[in-house]
């Protein structure tokens, strides 16, 4: 009978290690599962918005096709010469582009940069920059300058 109460002593104050334990594992989930995940979606969603005229897709249902005229909410997917499909456009699995459209739209894109990336760009550029000056070599004369 006296083990009871040692036990409630002991779950009361050690609540703060458990509530750390459990925050922990959302951190990981968050970094590992959630945050790839919406990454993965924003870029599908991108991919969705930008279908144009004349882009080759591919559907989640697998149907092959020509994209030749875009809607707000539907595309119409030309499959052959007289077979024209009208799909939503969350019916896109992947966009095939050919290398000159893909470099197109690249150029048009804005390039994005995060915190670290401009940081470290700016030190490659430094660095280059010193290195396309000669080195001296050094002065052991005595002789001051």
């Amino acid at each position: 009978m006296n083990a009871i109460p040692l036990l409630q002593q002991a779950a009361s104050g050690g609540s703060f290690i458990p509530l750390l334990a459990l925050g922990l594992i959302f951190v990981i989930f968050y970094v590992f599962i959630i945050g790839p995940q919406k990454k993965e979606q924003k870029k599908t969603q991108e991919m969705i918005a930008s279908v144009q005229k004349g882009d080759k897709i591919i559907t989640i249902g697998g149907i092959h096709g020509v994209v030749s005229s875009v809607k707000e909410t539907t595309i119409i997917l030309k499959v052959d010469d007289n077979c024209k499909l009208e799909m939503n456009r969350s019916a896109i699995g992947s966009v095939i582009l050919d290398e000159k459209t893909k470099a197109s739209r690249l150029a048009n894109m804005p390039e994005k940069t995060s915190l670290f990336s401009a940081l470290f760009k700016k030190k490659e550029k430094k660095a280059e920059d010193s290195s396309s000056e000669k080195p001296q070599p050094p002065n052991f004369s005595g002789d001051a300058e």
